[in-house]
Order: structure tokens, then sequence, then C-alpha cells
């Protein structure tokens, strides 16, 4: 590929993304607020700017991947934001942001002339960079088409869902029951201790078991070891979990479970694990036997 790609926003998700990028042969101008990850771009051999202005520079694809809609707006169309340097590239964005959020900019864009898939990653930064995370695709069919060999180089899975904001309304189904899973994988390996059964034997059965979720390979062991270092944080999945409640709210449908899930994800904030992976789920668990001390 000879497409010159700006990528705004290159945290744990967004670097991967930036690596699948440039071993599939395009120029990345990356640009993010933190230096370290700007360094760490240079010397995979992107080109690391200090703007989004800057960064869309020559692009012919703008792909976004931050916290929140605003955000993505404020990169796009503020001071210095991307599409004052590139009015007719491509915007692609891969955040996990409110689909009514998303289908607002993309209407915005649209008005500008510019055209706009949401296109959030459905899996952690780890299976990302391993292009096993599915993209799961919002947007008009055509755009969709033009864009394929972008989406294909971040995943061997490319779903397109729907119109403007399908990807982000698939993107929180997903992560709705992937926190879930992980939840559950957390109470029954803890259910599992408590009663003096091996965590690495009961872990085993289960995945040999009809309980099988894939967080059990993923998150498995690091729960049981309490080995926390992130691919996908806990107050991002906090963050998640409020969309998926604020949407739930508006089409009647009823996350009891999930509204559990938001009050044990508040409470590993609040103890200070806003950073640690998800899996850390198991740790608030921990917490919450007296006699089972949580690791530090």
């Amino acid at each position: 590929m000879t497409e010159t790609v700006a990528l705004i926003g290159m945290g744990l998700l967004g670097s991967a993304l930036a690596e699948r990028l440039l071993g599939a042969g395009f120029a990345v101008r990356g640009h993010d607020v933190d230096a370290g990850r700007m360094a760490e771009h240079h010397a995979r051999g992107g080109l690391a700017t200090g703007s989004p202005e800057e960064a869309a520079r020559g692009a012919q694809i703008v792909v976004t991947c931050l916290m929140t809609a605003e955000l993505v707006r404020e990169v796009l169309l503020g001071p210095r934001g991307a599409l004052a340097a590139a009015p007719d590239a491509v915007v692609i964005d891969a955040s996990t942001v409110h689909p009514d959020a998303s289908t607002a900019l993309a209407g915005e864009l649209a008005a500008r002339g510019v055209s706009m898939l949401d296109a959030p990653i459905a899996g952690s930064s780890g299976q990302a960079r391993r292009g096993e995370a599915p993209v799961l695709v919002g947007g008009d069919a055509a755009v969709f088409a033009r864009c394929r060999p972008l989406l294909e180089a971040l995943s061997r899975t490319v779903h397109h869902v729907g119109p403007s904001g399908s990807g982000a309304r698939a993107k929180l189904a997903v992560n709705l029951v992937l926190g879930l899973n992980r939840l559950a994988l957390a109470e029954g390996l803890l259910f599992g201790l408590r009663q003096g059964l091996d965590g690495k034997a009961l872990l085993e059965v289960l995945k040999d078991s009809g309980a099988y979720s894939r967080a059990m390979d993923l998150k498995g062991a690091r729960m049981l070891e309490g080995r926390y270092e992130p691919e996908g944080k806990l107050a991002q999945h906090l963050k998640d979990v409020e969309l998926i409640l604020d949407v739930g709210r508006a089409v009647g449908a009823p996350l009891l479970a999930s509204a559990l899930h938001r009050q044990l994800l508040v409470a590993g904030v609040a103890a200070g694990w806003s950073d640690r992976d998800n899996s850390a789920i198991m740790a608030v668990l921990r917490a919450l036997c007296a006699a089972d001390p949580a690791p530090p």
C-alpha cells in the first residue's frame, strides 16, 4: 500500500493499530499528546507530528482512536484539527463512543463533504496487535469498500454491520458480553479458590466445559496470578459500561447484570486500579473477601 494515513490517538490500542498499518506498508503520520508514545511511534518507523493538523498533511485517510466522541470531534474540527489540512480525507473512527454521538459527528462531517466510518475494534490491544480483534464498521457501503484494504490491514476479520453508528452499537454489545464474561470468570475462579480448589486445575476444567469463554484464555492466568499490566484498562471498561447503560435506558433494555458490573468497576476505580488491566475485576472481588486481602 502507498496511501498515507494520519493516526490520532496512540494509546494502548492506537499504537497497536499503528504497528499493523506500518507492517502492511502504509505511511503512518501519528499524533498523541504523550511524548513517550510519539517516541515509540518514531522508533517503529512512523512519523511523529506535533498536532492533528500536521499529522493529516498529505493523508488520504484519518484514523482516530480516542476516549470520547468530544475528543474525536476536537482533533478533527478544532484548532489545528486534522480536516484543516486534509479536507478531502476519509475519517475512520476506531474509538469506542456513544452511537448517537458517532452518528451526529458523521452527519456533521457529511455536511462538509467528508465521509466517515465508525470502526471500533472488538478486542484488546494485544489482540489488535496480532490482527485477532474484529473491526466492526458502520457507514456507507461504498466508503467501506474504498477503505477495505486499510481495514483488512488492521484485522483478519472485518464486518460491515450497517449504516452510520452501527459499528459503535455493535461494539457496545460486544463489550457488554466481554465484560460480563470476565466478571463471571473472576467470580467462578474465586468461588473455587475459596473452597480450596487448585486455581490452575479449575481453570483447565472450566476451559474444557460448557462454561468456556475466550476470557478464560486471555484473562484466566492473569486473574490467578494477579498480573494486571494493561491491555485494556479497568477505567476504560467502566466508561464503556456507562455508555452501555445509557443506551440501554434509551432503548428500554433492562441491563441488570451490567448495572451490577458498573458498581464493581466503580469500586475498582475508587480503590486505585483505574490503569490496571480489566482483568483486575478479580482484584475487586478479592477485596470483598474479608479474609482474602487484595493483592498489592
